[in-house]
């Protein structure tokens, strides 16, 4: 009886040493994913790190830094992390909160003086939520100066808080409210706390007009010749900075994540707050915390932030989880990635919502994108997915392209939200990429039904009918 006991643990042993042999470890199986995103994507240079339980323990690098010179990404290696800026100025605003300068629920003219009269009363959460309705911050309308005269010259594009409308005039706002608070000139930069908090000693502020020879050269690809890279300059005026310009390594943003976890740079109350959806103002909850998108993942809350659509850090803060992706090619959008990447690294983690939708889509463009969405909902009838999400992944493929998979998920966002003007917006701009004028001129013409203030669906419904669609 002994014998057959004994025999029949060693066997059950064996079956849980077989288990463990199958089960994928998470960062060769992220690294899989990784290189796989490069070759497909033409991606020149990449750094990935993963922060779980409050260690890094994951940190990779990838292709080469700069085409011309041949020079390899190394974990030194510094990466424009663009939009991701606005992480760190919704940090560096709660940390005035903490500190009883800064009150979100007050206008932005109680910290900002001689602003047009229409923008004294806008609350501070409604910048960094992009809910403000204000006008557009563009460096086109001249140097950072003159541009920012320009702007404050432009009209409110609608009352605050009725839609999202993502600008930087915003985060301008908060960068001179915040350092009038602490005495610094208006324009300058807000993550430098942070940096020495963090221990983030290859980050800082920069454009392409720097000579770091650590910094990555950008690159952008044109849709006709995707194996030919570009050089993208890029220039942030310092009235920019507190929206884009910043630099880092994956392993310093994985440092900030930590920090960001541990209390070093906030309280529990004060990350509950910066990661807490702001409501428009008819009570619908929007995506938009102060500085950070808030994701729906069934049972693993998301809070993220991407850059340039080359760049993301991805926090799972239940699951101690985070993951960063940089890379120095505007259309790589790694933020597709992370989910299928985090699900190494937490157990138990599904895909469901937009990231099942990603992985189903995944090489259907040449394919038949449309039917492969109806399959995916017909093999699942409960799907549902954010409306914002749904319409930047949309968005996203539209620009980088892929616009049969773009007319595809933006006809199913129509489809889930048929009360959205903004909806059938983007999709008459799908409609539109993909040739089929008289679909993009309904899609228009319900746009404004839903919608009448939306000036760019009445733009191109005149073009459109113009041109004989």
């Amino acid at each position: 009886m002994a014998a057959k006991a004994l025999g029949l643990g060693l066997m059950m042993l064996g079956l849980v040493v077989a288990s463990a042999r199958a089960a994928p470890d998470p960062v060769e199986r992220a690294d899989g994913i990784v290189r796989r995103a490069m070759v497909e994507q033409h991606i020149p240079g990449l750094q990935i790190a993963v922060v779980k339980d409050g260690r890094i323990v994951m940190s990779r690098s990838y292709g080469v830094a700069d085409l011309a010179k041949r020079m390899p990404v190394t974990p030194g290696t510094v990466f424009p992390i663009n939009s991701i800026t606005k992480a760190f100025t919704g940090v560096a605003a709660m940390r005035e909160v903490e500190a009883g300068r800064l009150d979100l629920s007050k206008p932005i003219g109680t910290y900002v003086a001689d602003l047009p009269w229409p923008w004294r009363g806008i609350e501070v959460r409604r910048l960094l939520s992009h809910t403000s309705g204000l006008p557009t911050f563009d460096d086109s309308d001249g140097d950072g100066v003159a541009a920012w005269n320009a702007t404050l010259a432009k009209p409110i594009r609608f009352p605050p808080g009725q839609r999202f409308d993502y600008n930087q005039t915003n985060y301008a706002l908060v960068q001179m409210a915040i350092n009038g608070l602490r005495g610094r000139p208006r324009d300058a930069t807000l993550a430098d706390e942070q940096f020495a908090l963090a221990g983030m000693t290859h980050s800082g502020f920069g454009d392409t007009r720097d000579q770091d020879p650590n910094r990555a050269t950008s690159y952008g690809y044109r849709q006709a010749t995707p194996d030919q890279p570009v050089v993208r300059t890029e220039i942030f005026s310092p009235l920019h900075r507190a929206a884009a310009g910043m630099n880092s390594t994956a392993d310093d943003m994985a440092k900030w994540l930590i920090a960001l976890q541990d209390g070093k740079l906030l309280s529990p109350a004060a990350r509950r707050t910066m990661w807490t959806p702001v409501a428009y103002a008819d009570g619908k909850v929007g995506q938009w915390g102060m500085g950070w998108l808030v994701l729906d993942r069934a049972g693993h809350r998301a809070v993220a932030m991407t850059g340039g659509s080359r760049s993301a850090v991805y926090l799972y803060p239940d699951d101690k989880v985070g993951v960063v992706i940089l890379t120095n090619l505007a259309s790589s959008t790694p933020e597709d990635l992370v989910d299928e990447i985090a699900q190494g690294f937490i157990p138990g983690m599904a895909l469901t919502g937009v990231p099942a939708l990603r992985a189903a889509l995944t090489g259907q463009e040449g394919a038949d994108p449309s039917a492969t969405v109806t399959a995916f909902r017909a093999a699942n009838p409960g799907f549902n997915a954010d409306e914002h999400e749904l319409n930047d992944w949309g968005y996203r493929l539209l620009a980088f392209g892929k616009p049969r998979s773009a007319l595809a998920v933006l006809k199913l966002t129509a489809d889930l939200y048929p009360a959205s003007g903004n909806a059938f917006d983007s999709l008459g701009e799908a409609y539109a990429t993909n040739g089929d004028k008289p679909s993009a001129i309904v899609a228009y013409r319900r746009a404004l039904e839903l919608d009448p203030t939306n000036k760019n669906a009445e733009t191109w419904l005149k073009r459109l009918e113009k041109s004989g669609g």
